[in-house]
């Protein structure tokens, strides 16, 4: 199993965020980077919307830090650490940009980049920035497609059902031979979307119930069947995790584990800068320590 960071300031979520992370800024973020970077934490991630409509805000919230500048400043205070888009809203964006930005913030980030894509539900935010919401799907999985034949080469071509590319240069170019590319959503459709196009599933706001149905009916797709490269399923605790309690958070992170999950978004329960570096440092170390042993005494094996 490995563990990430939903991370804090850069998304602010009505009723999931702290009191502090409203008047917080780069210092604060610096701050969170440089010590998930110390104590092993595997990614941090950062979200995409441009322009959210003032009656949506109220629901989704009305900051999102922009993702390929927010993680490029993560890339630049951190070694190790890999930077996850989670997500950007890929029919926004032709996948030439969309190569040639994350393309760019690989190479800088000596092959950090894990590029989490989505198909986007906000369509308020579609017609404002001229983007086809009714016809996103096709487009979506077409641009996938490109993204597979672009990310990581210097002269790329693709032919498709929406886009058509040949004779031109992307450089620099993503420096990852395979980017990682995980494919966010909340429906069926999404995993199988994942199982055939892209390397992941990061769903997001599905219970652990429906999750466990989902995935245990995926097992007998075709698609799944057919799947010869690893493939990473992300899952997200419902609500974040109290650490006063290590126990129950060892038990939910088996109970993920058994239901087919490889990594883990983590968000927690925090009051304050210090407290979630605490929290951060109390996860990598005590928490970490006691899941690895109940895994070895259970035997866990991922299905």
């Amino acid at each position: 199993m490995r563990f990430g960071l939903t991370t804090p300031v850069v998304t602010l979520v009505p009723r999931t965020h702290a009191g502090w992370e409203v008047d917080a800024g780069p210092d604060e973020l610096r701050q969170i980077a440089t010590t998930a970077d110390r104590l092993g934490y595997d990614y941090l991630s950062c979200s995409e919307h441009v322009a959210i409509p003032a009656p949506v805000a109220a629901v989704r919230g009305g900051r999102y830090y922009e993702p390929a500048a927010t993680l490029g400043y993560i890339a630049a205070v951190t070694s190790r650490i890999r930077l996850l888009t989670h997500v950007i809203v890929l029919p926004y964006h032709h996948p030439l940009e969309v190569a040639k930005r994350y393309g760019t913030l690989d190479r800088l980030s000596n092959g950090r980049v894990i590029l989490g894509v989505g198909v986007g539900s906000l369509e308020p935010e579609f017609r404002l920035l001229g983007a086809d919401f009714a016809g996103r799907g096709p487009r979506y999985e077409d641009a996938l497609r490109a993204l597979r034949a672009a990310l990581g080469r210097r002269e790329p071509a693709y032919r498709g059902t929406h886009y058509e590319f040949a004779d031109v240069i992307v450089d620099p170019c993503a420096v990852q031979t395979r980017l990682p590319i995980w494919i966010g959503g909340r429906s069926a459709r999404s995993l199988r979307r994942a199982l055939e196009l892209a390397d992941g599933w990061d769903p997001f706001g599905l219970s652990f119930e429906t999750l466990a149905a989902l995935l245990a009916r995926a097992r007998e797709w075709p698609q799944w069947g057919a799947r010869r490269e690893p493939f990473d399923i992300v899952l997200t605790p419902e609500t974040p995790l109290q650490l006063d309690e290590p126990a129950r958070v060892v038990d939910t992170l088996a109970a993920y584990a058994r239901i087919g999950a490889t990594a883990m978004n983590l968000r927690f329960v925090h009051h304050s800068l210090a407290h979630y570096l605490e929290l951060l440092d109390q996860f990598a170390g005590e928490i970490r320590s006691m899941y690895a042993a109940a895994e070895g005494r259970s035997g866990t094996r991922r299905p």
